[in-house]
């Protein structure tokens, strides 16, 4: 089904943005939940999500005009397809599989393509987006069509992708994957990373969408 057909047939979208017509602000996380991330590092994972959504809903404009969807990987599943705070339920990420992060970036790439047809149609003006892909391993498919993608969504100013690596991660073919460098977990602060996140997600949602934000530094949860 065409993003056309998909708003023309749905009165559930169209009513949304009739209700909240806010330009949005569209973030996927592109979550690892391969089998290292078990323990500790899925636990503040998840944990750290939550304080994301609760902390974007305690903002009255970031409530609603950011929006987030979750893919997880492996094998690549998408677990919550783009909305507001307010609409999103929070759920535990479980870890299983191994680490399809090709397939995941490819797959978030789409996802984003869709949304913005999807704004497109409804007349609703939108920020550049966000991939934000977090990991602790190397792919274990190939990676070579997603880095090309990326380089030319963030040539094209289709989104721009964000990739920090948890401890064991292959930072190496991630900065071969991403533009900008990424960046290295300091052990497992999930909590400030997110924090981090909703802040700049509250700052870019507070701009005009032609506004370029410079972005907060990545200061208690980035390795220097």
């Amino acid at each position: 089904m065409s993003s056309t057909s998909l708003v023309k047939q749905s009165p559930f979208i169209a009513d949304t943005f009739a209700e909240n017509p806010e330009p949005r602000c569209p973030c996927v996380l592109v979550l690892d939940t391969s089998g290292s991330m078990s323990g500790a590092p899925i636990e503040q994972l998840n944990a750290g999500y939550q304080m994301l959504l609760n902390e974007l809903l305690e903002d009255s404009l970031a409530s609603k005009r950011v929006e987030l969807a979750v893919v997880t990987f492996g094998p690549v599943k998408l677990v919550q397809d783009f909305d507001t705070p307010d609409m999103l339920v929070s759920t535990d990420l479980e870890v299983t599989g191994d680490t399809p992060m090709g397939e995941a970036i490819e797959f978030a790439i789409d996802l984003v393509q869709q949304r913005k047809d999807v704004y497109r149609q409804a007349g609703i003006a939108y920020y550049r987006p966000w991939i934000f892909v977090i990991t602790d391993g190397a792919p274990t498919d190939s990676w070579t069509a997603a880095a090309r993608a990326v380089k030319e969504g963030e040539a094209s100013s289709a989104f721009s992708l964000f990739a920090v690596g948890v401890d064991g991660a292959d930072m190496k073919t991630l900065s071969e994957i991403a533009v900008r460098d990424p960046i290295k977990l300091k052990g497992l602060r999930f909590a400030e990373l997110f924090r981090w996140l909703s802040n700049s997600l509250k700052g870019v949602s507070r701009s005009k969408t032609t506004e370029r934000v410079a972005l907060p530094a990545p200061t208690g949860w980035a390795e220097v």
